[in-house]
């Protein structure tokens, strides 16, 4: 199946004239979708469709330079090219610092080099996406990693403080890890966290976010969530572990449980830094408890 490319540009005739440049391409063929409006083009770029997009400057009421800002804005990571009739340097370089990947001049664009340009920002594009993942992941497990958690952590903090959603904070932690590693080496340890991490990222909705905070603890940020539901993920996550154990090879099958602790904004805290305190301490009374279980920062 051809990729998609998809071109916003509120002129037909260029639609028309992008086409028949696509049938002359001699790599790869792609499939191209068109938006004419500000509107439809923002909607299908943020749609996740496509794996570039041709984005023309003017659009209307408002031009392409907008449209890559808000798209930014919402998360945006389709490799984009910008289209311009004007050969300005200040219009080049706007594009490019908006987050554009790379521009043609419609005047100049023939088959080749709009086929050269797709390919130079695809493959730009997935170099951008590597070193993104290698900046924000852990590499054990796939998670995010704790930098990544504080950008997160501060930026829901400051949306909390706007619009008043509550933000919960499920800390876990892996019980009597150390002995996993003391016992079986760790070759098997990596291997429980990433089992670990795999079954608790399957638990939260697209809009949370789960890291590994460090060592054998993991941290789920829940968007838009009250305690209630955060001890009932909380819970589930519990349960999760302590059903199925994990394989570690062939010979060997270890039974797991994990502890955790929940805290929520505003209730337990005004800061991003109040509520990791928050739920850390239930996550200490889980522990203290018997572990395999959850504790809320209320019961403490």
């Amino acid at each position: 199946m051809a990729r998609k490319i998809l071109l916003i540009d509120d002129d037909r005739l260029q639609f028309r004239l992008t086409q028949a440049n696509f049938k002359n391409f001699q790599g790869e063929h792609y499939e191209l979708d068109w938006a004419e409006t500000y509107e439809d083009g923002l909607t299908k770029l943020m749609g996740g469709g496509h794996v570039a997009c041709l984005l023309d400057y003017q659009l209307g009421e408002r031009d392409g330079l907008q449209l890559i800002r808000a798209a930014v804005a919402l998360g945006c990571r389709t490799p984009i090219v910008f289209l311009t009739a004007e050969t300005a340097e200040r219009v080049d370089v706007a594009a490019m610092e908006a987050g554009a990947l790379d521009y043609l001049v419609k005047g100049e664009i023939t088959s080749r080099a709009l086929e050269r340009s797709l390919r130079y920002a695809l493959k730009l594009g997935d170099t951008l996406e590597a070193l993104r993942r290698l900046a924000t992941r852990d590499q054990l497990t796939g998670l995010l990693n704790r930098r990544e958690f504080d950008r997160i952590m501060t930026e829901e903090e400051e949306r909390v403080r706007r619009f008043g959603h509550p933000l919960a904070l499920v800390m876990v932690d892996v019980d009597h890890f150390k002995a996993v590693n003391d016992t079986h080496g760790h070759p098997a340890g990596d291997i429980v966290l990433r089992e670990v991490a795999r079954r608790v990222g399957g638990l939260v909705r697209s809009v949370d976010r789960v890291a590994r905070y460090g060592g054998e603890e993991f941290a789920m940020i829940l968007m838009q969530t009250d305690r209630a539901s955060a001890m009932d993920v909380a819970r589930r996550v519990c349960a999760a572990i302590e059903r199925e154990p994990v394989l570690v090879s062939e010979n060997l099958v270890l039974n797991l449980t994990v502890s955790a602790g929940v805290g929520t904004l505003p209730d337990d805290g005004k800061s991003g830094s109040a509520l990791v305190a928050a739920a850390d301490k239930a996550l200490y009374a889980a522990k203290a408890r018997g572990r395999n279980r959850a504790v809320g920062f209320n019961e403490l």
